[in-house]
């Protein structure tokens, strides 16, 4: 399955075209935006953008894992990851759109 990656640049055309920002304007906002959203989840906030979904960190504890080589069981340390939630509207759209062409 492999699609199009959506980039920074391709936000800031996109904001470029809809808006009629210059296109230097358009790339600061799109920035601005994605470094509001990275500082308020470093700070531990959740981030919600209603029809879209919510971000959050969680902590994740320590856990036994196993080296898959090996069968030896190792320790896991804490540590936390980043967690994405699609809102309901997200979901219905991914769930009722056309299979990519390949």
């Amino acid at each position: 399955m492999a699609g199009k990656t959506l980039t920074r640049m391709d936000l800031s055309e996109a904001v470029y075209r809809e808006v009629g920002l210059s296109r230097n304007e358009s790339a600061g906002l799109v920035e601005s935006v994605l470094e509001h959203v990275s500082d308020a989840l470093v700070r531990g906030e959740q981030v919600k953008i209603s029809g879209f979904g919510t971000f959050s960190v969680r902590q994740k504890a320590e856990r036994i894992g196993r080296n898959p080589k090996t069968g030896e069981e190792v320790p896991i340390a804490p540590r936390k990851v980043l967690s994405f939630r699609p809102s309901h509207l997200m979901r219905d759209r991914v769930a009722d759109a056309p299979a990519p062409v390949s």
